[in-house]
């Protein structure tokens, strides 16, 4: 269960990181990180960023350039927030997956959709939803 402080502090880091990244997408060539997500634990010493990556195809790479660059962006962390908090915590970045999953799952629909035209989720007047009272 997640405390309120750990919740606004949270919802801090994520917006810092976001505005961080968002500097920095100039020297990434093309390369969008937007921070979906960061969890804190909860002595605060430790936050996770959870990183969405478009194009996907770079992801990998830009997730290790980015943990491999965690202490500078700390630092720069640090210097944003200084008078909201007084320890910044040491940052893990995450690949989040969630778009590439979702996208995966609405294809695969798709595909059993385009395969099996006649069992499309349709209301023929047989099931429970065709039995409401009349007025």
């Amino acid at each position: 269960m997640e405390s309120t402080r750990q919740a606004k502090i949270a919802r801090l880091l994520q917006k810092e990181l976001s505005e961080i990244f968002r500097l920095q997408t100039a020297k990434t060539h093309g390369t969008l990180v937007s921070v979906s997500a960061v969890r804190v634990s909860p002595d605060l010493s430790i936050a996770r960023a959870y990183l969405s990556v478009f194009p996907s195809a770079k992801a990998p790479e830009m997730i290790e350039s980015i943990n491999k660059s965690a202490k500078t962006i700390r630092y720069e962390l640090a210097k944003r927030v200084r008078f909201q908090l007084r320890k910044t915590p040491e940052l893990a970045f995450y690949l989040d997956d969630s778009l590439d999953y979702i996208e995966n799952i609405d294809n695969l629909l798709k595909a059993d959709e385009a395969a099996h035209p006649g069992m499309a989720a349709s209301d023929d007047g047989d099931g429970p939803a065709a039995s409401t009272p009349q007025e």
